[in-house]
C-alpha cells in the first residue's frame, strides 16, 4: 500500500540528503543555472561522487536539465532547473515558512529571500 503513497514515491529521491540543498544553489544562480564546481564550492561537505550521483537523480526527474560544454578543457558541465524544479523550490520556501513559525528561530534567515541567501 505504502509504495501507491504519492508523497513515499517523492520523499524516495527528494529526502534524500543534499536534494532540496541542490535545487536552492541551482535557484540562487543566474538563470537559475550553475556550474558543477560552483555548486560543489558552496555546498561544504558533499563529495563529487555524491553531488554528480544527485545531480543526475535530480536530472532523471525532470527537476534539472544538464548542459555540457565539449569545446572547453576541462568539459564544463552547467545545470539548469527546468519549470518542475522551478516550482519545487516554491515548495521548499513553504517548508521554510513552516520551520520558522514553528520549530527554528532563526531572525536572519526569516528576513532574507532563499535566492539572495548567504547563510
Amino acid at each position: 500500500m505504502q509504495d501507491e503513497c504519492t508523497v513515499n514515491q517523492t520523499v524516495k529521491y527528494l529526502g534524500k540528503k543534499w536534494m532540496l540543498l541542490i535545487i536552492l544553489e541551482l535557484y540562487k544562480g543566474e538563470n537559475y543555472t550553475r556550474r558543477f564546481t560552483e555548486v560543489k564550492e558552496r555546498l561544504p561537505g558533499i563529495t563529487a561522487k555524491v553531488l554528480s550521483a544527485r545531480l543526475k537523480e535530480l536530472e532523471e526527474e525532470g527537476l534539472v536539465e544538464k548542459r555540457v560544454e565539449v569545446g572547453t578543457v576541462p568539459v564544463r558541465s552547467e545545470y539548469t532547473l527546468t519549470a518542475s524544479g522551478l516550482e519545487m523550490v516554491g515548495v521548499i520556501k513553504d517548508i521554510k515558512r513552516w520551520a520558522l513559525k514553528w520549530k527554528i528561530e532563526n531572525l536572519a534567515c526569516g528576513a532574507q529571500d532563499c535566492r539572495r541567501c548567504v547563510l
